[in-house]
């Protein structure tokens, strides 16, 4: 049985946490997995709930909030499993929680990642199908941005131009106000950070469909990035210290593990031995979007389809008995 809640706010978490956790350290019946917000998630926890119920016998539960909510329910043990870390993107509380013992990290899930600003690649190289020309044939990095405010006209200050960045409440959206400053893109573009990862594909799409230039924050894998061309200007390379100091570098490597509060090692030993295993890539979690994306897929439908397009990857994360069972509730 699955069960959905949500959590608004770092309130909801100490209200969650006054009550009182009901979950015994050495048993649980009901599983609770972390949902930050975004579409991979979703299927990844799609898989993993699967396994959980028809090959375990867990329920299941999925709490949605902000990526730094649910993270820290996963470290007070509100929240078992949080199936996509990007540990980079919140990296202080990720090793402060890691240091401390309250989460153990049981997996890479994915490693060969992405992100930054990107722009329809017919900005720079046109798209002669089309009939677009190119608008910045000369736009390679993000400093290349400085050339082009007017290209990239900000509706509400058409005197500037317009980066659209991520959600407010996702640390990285700290990290790209501070790499404009760096640039100096903040003296002629203005920063919009939306409310969520659904407006920016909304404008993105808008754009896209019209021919029109966008430039804003994405990252792969998603369904986006393997629906449109879209093209990730370039930046310095990643040095630790010039990216502690002003983010003038492009996003530093970000290994996106699974994370589970330390009470599950023995209230579950055979789930964390199966989430050990859990590893995918970045090609393979862009497959499962592309096909969410062009079905109209909900994230269970797409993880079915998902286990059984690739049965041999996911069945050499559980013992034989554990894939036989789920293997017949497919």
């Amino acid at each position: 049985m699955r069960k959905f809640t949500f959590l608004f706010s770092v309130f909801a978490l100490l209200l969650l946490t006054a009550c009182g956790n009901s979950v015994s350290k050495d048993s649980i019946s009901v599983i609770k997995l972390a949902d930050a917000g975004w579409d991979s998630i979703r299927v990844h926890n799609s898989i993993t709930q699967l396994i959980l119920e028809e090959g375990y016998g867990y329920d299941t539960e999925v709490t949605n909030g902000t990526s730094t909510a649910v993270f820290q329910a996963l470290q007070q043990g509100d929240i078992q499993i949080y199936t996509e870390i990007w540990t980079d993107n919140m990296e202080d509380i990720y090793t402060s929680a890691i240091d401390k013992g309250d989460i153990v990290k049981l997996s890479t899930n994915f490693d060969d990642n992405s992100q930054g600003l990107y722009v329809p690649t017919y900005v720079i190289k046109g798209d002669q199908e089309r009939g677009i020309e190119p608008m910045a044939p000369d736009l390679k990095t993000v400093e290349d941005l400085a050339k082009y405010p007017e290209l990239f006209k900000d509706p509400e200050n058409p005197e500037m131009g317009r980066i659209i960045g991520a959600p407010s409440s996702w640390v990285v959206s700290k990290h790209l106000a501070e790499k404009m400053k760096t640039y100096g893109l903040d003296k002629t573009f203005t920063y919009l950070a939306p409310g969520s990862d659904s407006s920016i594909i909304a404008d993105l799409v808008s754009a896209y469909k019209k021919g029109e230039p966008w430039v804003g924050y994405y990252w792969s894998p998603t369904w986006v990035t393997a629906t449109y061309d879209l093209t990730l200007l370039e930046d310095h390379p990643f040095d630790q210290e010039i990216w502690d100091k002003e983010k003038g570098t492009e996003f530093p490597p970000n290994d996106v593990v699974v994370g589970i509060h330390k009470d599950l090692q023995t209230q579950a030993p055979e789930v964390v031995d199966f989430l050990k295993n859990y590893e995918t890539s970045n090609d393979l979690t862009e497959e499962m979007l592309n096909y969410m994306g062009e079905n109209e897929a909900d994230p269970d439908e797409t993880a079915k389809w998902f286990m059984k397009e690739h049965e041999d990857i996911w069945t050499s994360w559980v013992p034989d008995d554990i894939a036989e069972k789920v293997k017949a509730a497919l």
